[in-house]
């Protein structure tokens, strides 16, 4: 019987040592969990950061590609409205001397002429009166300096003739009419300009 105790006993010796290499186990599992916690929390709090840099970044990036297309939406309206408005400055340009010979077929008849009436003459003066009224519909305007001061922006000096009459860069005389196609110059106008006696 005796043995039956000891063998009796030692399982119950046993199972303490297991229980508490159990309850060892459980606590250094415990601590490890915790510590496992702890780093996992830094590591949320890290993680967190980033995922918040990231999406501040996307943001921006969204925001300046949505500032990019407003841009160019505005460039491309812009453009079209340019389209509209000086689409015809190169037909414009090479249509101007057809109207400048025009204008001088009216001052050499009417030199020549010596009857108003004449049917030709008026004819011409028609044609050319039509003519500008069509390109004033159009945004055109004629720019005829003469007695005007000479602005470079506008005019386009041929050469400067002493004058004492007129006031110095003053327009003393207009070669060719300069033109302006809502409000851009087309051609600037070709003149003389006075300037002071020595």
């Amino acid at each position: 019987m005796t043995q039956q105790t000891d063998q009796g006993a030692a399982p119950g010796e046993d199972q303490r040592e297991e229980l508490e290499t159990s309850d060892q186990f459980q606590d250094s599992a415990s601590e490890e969990s915790r510590e496992d916690q702890a780093l996992s929390e830094d590591d949320a709090g890290e993680s967190e950061d980033k995922l918040v840099a990231e999406v501040e970044k996307y943001k921006d990036i969204a925001l300046r590609a949505e500032a990019e297309m407003q841009n160019l939406r505005r460039r491309a309206e812009r453009d079209v409205q340019n389209a509209h408005k000086y689409g015809i400055e190169r037909l414009l340009q090479n249509l101007l001397p057809v109207l400048d010979s025009l204008e001088k077929a009216v001052e050499v008849s009417e030199a020549a002429a010596s009857d108003d009436d004449d049917p030709q003459l008026e004819g011409i003066r028609l044609c050319s009166k039509l003519f500008v009224d069509v390109l004033t519909r159009e945004g055109v305007e004629a720019l005829d300096p003469l007695g005007e001061p000479f602005d470079p922006n506008l005019h386009e000096a041929l050469s400067m003739i002493e004058n004492p009459d007129l006031e110095p860069n003053s327009v003393m005389a207009v070669i060719q009419k300069g033109y302006r196609l809502n409000e851009r110059l087309v051609r600037p106008a070709k003149v003389m300009v006075s300037k002071s006696t020595s």
